[in-house]
């Protein structure tokens, strides 16, 4: 037998594995999966929230989303693992950024309210994953998070475009901003999220790192995103493959957009859902995933959320109760039964020997310490189709070990645009 006949025999019989389904889980047990870890201790004692004051906040700091003074002294006055302290702390600092922000427009300091403007904005958002749906605080926040968006980007030059793409009898929301002005094609980058995100989220992911290397700026809200599930537009196999096939047309019917340097980014559960778009749309010139989730069901069955009866969620602290809540809403899964999420994750899978284009995977030190983990990401690289295929794992002696690397911005751009900067030149 050849080696390659070997390769692909090994390939097989690891996907296989994967997607010949799971077991649902018995007993408690230590979770081997555990996204929201915080692998380097910020502020807080308890794990989700510090997780998501050190990467979700601080780590937007590069990309204009917070100062550190601010994030820092709101953090001072917020009761450690308690959802209410965290959103009403957030919520008044939003204000106060906010309305620095209209002063300065009011008195012609554009350049003054763009920037206060797009902190606010992201206040707003840090105020979030404390609330729920039916909180009416919710519905402020997220509107108040957009509407700051979209106001800041059009004090941008080029501007910050806010866009609408028709997708199955509705719209998906989101942002465009071309690399310089005019219509010259210029390479793209589309940037899809995970689970629990918003399109601002990847504005102040990489957004910046983007217009400074040439690259167009292309993210939207898919079904399950942002408000979607406000629409009954939840998480589903086949929406994300077309819905994303619908942020390429969208893309590909644009002057300014080169399309043959088309790339498609995804992060956290974005990971699995970019190249299960590849695995039927053939139009993305390269993919990148932080980190590959080859079949998340199998995935969500080494989460805490797979054995958290009610009985277990008591003690948890309530802002990760609310936060695991949320991603249930997302998915369609009643609130209260959240090991639900092993089966509606259960057909959020791909094939990587289906994914013919070249492919990064990113891996964040602290989470490819999961056996899981690393498992989904091996058995991705060595199965996909492309030959020019890379990972890369990001190390934790500079800070870049927590999920989708979000504490070290810079670092995970340079890795993704050097990368696709080399894919994208002429061989």
């Amino acid at each position: 037998m050849s080696r390659l006949a070997f390769s692909v025999l090994v390939c097989l019989a690891g996907v296989l594995a994967l997607l010949g389904g799971f077991a649902a889980p018995t007993g408690a047990r230590e979770p081997d999966v555990d996204p929201h870890a915080a692998h380097a201790g910020f502020r807080f004692k308890d794990p989700a929230m510090d997780f998501v004051f050190g990467s979700l906040v601080l780590g937007s700091a590069v990309n204009h989303g917070c100062e550190i003074g601010e994030a820092f002294a709101t953090a001072a006055l917020i009761k450690d693992g308690d959802a209410d302290s965290w959103r009403d702390q957030w919520l008044k600092t939003a204000a106060l950024i906010e309305a620095r922000g209209e002063k300065a427009l009011a008195e012609g300091h554009t350049v003054s309210a763009r920037d206060q403007f797009m902190r606010a904005c992201y206040a707003y958002r840090a105020a979030l994953p404390s609330m729920l749906p039916d909180d009416p605080r919710f519905g402020l926040a997220t509107g108040k998070c957009r509407e700051l968006l979209k106001r800041a980007g059009r004090l941008l030059a080029p501007e910050l475009e806010y866009i609408e793409i028709p997708f199955d009898g509705t719209v998906l929301p989101g942002y465009f901003r071309k690399a310089s002005a005019g219509d010259a094609p210029a390479p793209t980058l589309i940037m899809i999220g995970g689970a629990e995100t918003f399109a601002e989220d990847q504005y102040f992911y990489i957004a910046p790192q983007a217009f400074d290397r040439g690259y167009n700026f292309l993210t939207v809200d898919l079904p399950g995103q942002g408000l979607m599930p406000l629409q009954d537009r939840f998480f589903t196999p086949g929406g994300i493959g077309a819905s994303i096939s619908a942020v390429a047309d969208y893309a590909l019917s644009r002057k300014d957009v080169d399309p043959k340097r088309l790339a498609v980014y995804g992060i956290s559960s974005g990971g699995g859902f970019v190249p299960m778009a590849a695995e039927r749309d053939g139009r993305f010139s390269a993919i990148v995933m932080n980190n590959c989730v080859v079949d998340a069901g199998a995935g969500v069955t080494k989460m805490a959320v797979a054995t958290a009866t009610p009985e277990a969620v008591k003690g948890w602290s309530s802002f990760s109760r609310v936060s695991n809540q949320l991603i249930a809403w997302r998915f369609g899964v009643d609130r209260n039964n959240l090991p639900g999420l092993v089966e509606a994750n259960s057909g959020l899978r791909f094939d990587p020997a289906r994914v013919a284009m070249p492919a990064l995977i990113l891996v964040a030190a602290g989470e490819y310490k999961s056996a899981e983990i690393e498992r989904q990401n091996r058995l991705c690289l060595d199965c996909l189709a492309s030959t020019r295929k890379t990972m890369v794992v990001t190390p934790a002696a500079e800070g870049a070990a927590n999920h989708c690397v979000m504490e070290n911005r810079s670092l995970m751009s340079q890795v993704v645009f050097d990368w696709l900067d080399v894919t994208f030149s002429p061989r």
